[in-house]
């Protein structure tokens, strides 16, 4: 079964890059993933140098001029791109037969949305509060994304993994954030609509009426601001309906088209630099990545929320990524089953695993997850994040892959 661990090209820069490949290698897996174009964090990184890492939005290569020249968006260069981490990384992956992905980080980027807030999500109020968030309508957003991948792929990538390549949600568009208000997922998830003039195009050419489903939103979402108890529960078709309206509704799973259409894009420029897409779908993270424990929807069938269609880029790229942040093995598998439905058997699944907490609590429980995926249908199963977990955390892959 194929695999490979996620790297941060900081990790190897602390680290050094013949011992950390060593280390990977000794793991068992098969290939390497690494950072090519990451987004802003402060990471806790604890067998690294330093310990708590400050990472910035941006690439780890110079963008090629041919690919970014006369766009007016252009990633910012990562410290240090112009030492050339990711040939290094290329050259020393294939001497050891590793594989090598590029993960890269597409649509949320702060640093590119506070120097052009105009291309970022545009809420129910006419507020650009989410300077993390690019808008896949927005055409200035989409010939960028497809640059970046063509410039990832050309990096000799055997596959570039792409992270944020639909809309994010209200919950994660900048951190720190204060808010005293409580608002339920729904209002949540309504106040995360975008309604700039592309989006609301888009949806109008499919038959929406735009401005009913924004009015609804304000309604909605200022009412619970000016003091009205929020709406509990999950976010579900069937819920939404009952709360904001059919054309709320029907304004969501409109958005789907931007993503489909601006993935299949970014698809075929990646393979005619002679690399292939991994779409990675971020509804598990959204789900799970606090604690582990997601709402009983499956991720599967919550991905439209992310204006995701599954059915659609099953036909569209060859492999699609599913992030497992759960505790519970049985619901690791009912997700993996899910997407694996969604999908059909012809396209390729890529599972990742967090192999300590907050999902993991022994060796045991990540071999029982391994197994489960393997069983579920992936093809791969991938884990996160070696600069982020101790090493004995990191010791518990092999024997995980092995059984």
């Amino acid at each position: 079964m194929d695999s490979s661990l996620y790297v941060y090209v900081e990790d190897v820069r602390g680290e050094g890059l013949s011992a950390v490949l060593d280390r990977i290698a000794g793991y068992g897996v098969a290939g390497v993933t690494v950072a090519a174009a990451c987004r802003r964090a402060r990471d806790i990184t604890p067998h690294g140098r330093p310990r708590v890492t400050i990472r910035g939005d941006g690439a780890y290569f110079s963008p090629p001029p041919d690919l970014f020249d006369g766009l007016r968006l252009v990633p910012p260069v990562q410290d240090g791109a112009e030492e050339e981490p990711l040939a290094a990384l290329r050259s020393a992956t294939a001497e050891r037969d590793l594989k090598l992905h590029g993960w890269t980080v597409f649509l949320h980027n702060t640093a590119l949305g506070l120097a052009n807030p105009d291309v970022t999500v545009c809420d129910c109020f006419g507020d650009r509060g989410s300077p993390a968030d690019l808008c896949p309508s927005h055409p200035d957003v989409r010939r960028y994304a497809v640059a970046l991948g063509r410039a990832v792929a050309r990096q000799g990538v055997d596959s570039v993994v792409a992270e944020a390549l639909h809309f994010g949600t209200f919950a994660h568009g900048r951190h720190p954030e204060r808010g005293s208000v409580p608002l339920g997922p729904m209002d949540v998830f309504l106040f995360g609509l975008c309604f700039c003039d592309f989006c609301m195009r888009r949806a109008i050419d499919l038959g929406v009426n735009a401005e009913v489903a924004r009015e609804e939103c304000a309604r909605i979402v200022g009412s619970v601001l000016d003091g009205d108890p929020p709406a509990r529960g999950e976010v579900t078709r069937a819920a939404l309906t009952a709360y904001a309206g059919p054309e709320v509704v029907a304004y969501a799973r409109a958005r789907s088209e931007a993503v489909t259409s601006l993935v299949s894009k970014v698809s075929a420029a990646v393979a005619a630099e002679g690399s292939s897409l991994v779409f990675l779908d971020a509804t598990g993270l959204v789900k799970g990545h606090a604690d582990g424990l997601p709402a009983p929807g499956l991720a599967a069938h919550d991905s439209w929320q992310l204006g995701v269609d599954l059915v659609a880029l099953g036909d569209l790229v060859p492999s699609l990524g599913v992030l497992a942040y759960a505790r519970d093995v049985a619901r690791v598998a009912d997700d993996v089953g899910a997407y694996r439905r969604s999908t059909g058997k012809g396209r390729g699944l890529r599972v990742v695993l967090r192999p300590g907490p907050p999902d993991t609590d022994s060796a045991d429980r990540l071999a029982a997850k391994v197994r489960a995926v393997r069983a579920a249908g992936a093809d791969a199963v991938d884990f996160y994040a070696y600069g982020l977990v101790p090493y004995p955390i990191l010791d518990r892959i092999p024997g995980a892959l092995s059984g």
